[in-house]
């Protein structure tokens, strides 16, 4: 995490709270209403909005990505290779991606 700001890595650590508080709340419409989708998420959305203004990332996505993905363990040595045909995403690319 060399360059990685306390403010920066506790605004990463926000987003990745909204990320699966989102995914968690989303995963099933059936039993989860769109309102109390909204209210669960009012609170991680507000929590990152907050982290992300005083760590300086607001709208700076690319540098989000990178502080996010300095919160990522390397994968270990015994996970398998990328079926063929299949290269993992590179952190470039993912970051290529976030541009647009």
């Amino acid at each position: 995490m060399t360059g990685t700001t306390s403010e920066e890595l506790l605004a990463a650590q926000a987003c990745l709270r909204l990320l699966h508080t989102a995914r968690a709340a989303l995963s099933d419409t059936t039993t989860v209403s769109p309102a109390a989708t909204a209210t669960l998420l009012a609170g991680p959305i507000a929590e990152a909005d907050d982290a992300l203004r005083r760590a300086g990332l607001a709208g700076n996505e690319a540098v989000l990505i990178d502080r996010i993905y300095d919160l990522t363990p390397p994968p270990r040595s015994s996970e398998r290779p990328a079926a063929a045909g299949h290269a993992p995403l590179s952190r470039s690319c993912a970051r290529e991606g976030g541009r647009s």
